[in-house]
């Protein structure tokens, strides 16, 4: 079974893929088929929609990537977690809260909050 450290690793390191075909098979990997997505700015359910998020985020952000900002922590079939998205080597310029909730191994629903915007 993945622990909450592995599943956020495995999490961040999905919304930096920018190769199509390799963020499908992580997606893939990582995301329950009838999985979904939702934030206050946007939302999607199963992997097509969910993998169009990725993508336009980072068609708006080019070049920022995004990093674990806390230790994953979980109870039974949730976990939460901090992250930043900013560019390269840069302090984070966005950040949020993603609260998951896990199957089999797997996330299944993430809702995530933003915690810092820029004006």
């Amino acid at each position: 079974m993945r622990t909450t450290d592995t599943l956020a690793n495995l999490y961040i390191a999905l919304w930096n893929e920018t190769e199509p075909q390799a963020r499908r098979e992580k997606l893939d990997d990582l995301w329950t088929t009838d999985g979904a997505y939702a934030d206050p700015l946007t939302r999607g359910a199963g992997h097509e929609e969910i993998d169009a998020l990725i993508a336009g985020v980072h068609r708006q952000f080019p070049g920022f990537v995004f990093q674990l900002l806390n230790t994953p922590d979980g109870c039974g079939e949730v976990m939460r977690f901090a992250w930043g998205l900013g560019p390269g080597g840069a302090e984070p310029v966005v950040e949020g809260t993603d609260f998951c909730t896990i199957r089999n191994g797997r996330l299944h629903d993430v809702v995530g909050f933003i915690d810092k915007i820029p004006d």
